[in-house]
């Protein structure tokens, strides 16, 4: 019988080998800490959202009154604000697109 040498199964690639500038371009942004890939997988477009600049739009759920509420970048709150798509936060790429799916303009 020949003595044969155990060879290691390839293990998958990860995301970082796979795509590295999107990957780097992700944390650059500071998104990867906030979303998950399930995020993404159940909604595409949102990742595009993420990194097409004129989706800046927040699109936030009010805790207490459960209102849709947008805030624009410069506005006193934008930078706080986290998107949840658990919550059924989104981002938008217009104040139009935002109206029109039903949500206001945050007062500040």
């Amino acid at each position: 019988m020949r003595n044969r040498r155990h060879q290691p199964r390839p293990q998958p690639r990860s995301l970082f080998a796979q795509a590295p500038g999107l990957f780097l371009g992700l944390v650059a942004l500071g998104v990867a800490s906030v979303y998950s890939i399930g995020d993404w997988s159940s909604d595409p477009s949102q990742l595009l959202r993420l990194v097409d600049p004129t989706c800046d739009i927040k699109g936030n759920i009010s805790i207490n009154s459960r209102e849709r509420i947008y805030h624009v970048p410069g506005q006193k709150y934008y930078s706080e604000t986290r998107i949840r798509h658990e919550y059924g936060e989104r981002w938008f790429c217009s104040e139009q697109e935002a109206r029109e799916a039903g949500w206001r303009r945050a007062y500040r």
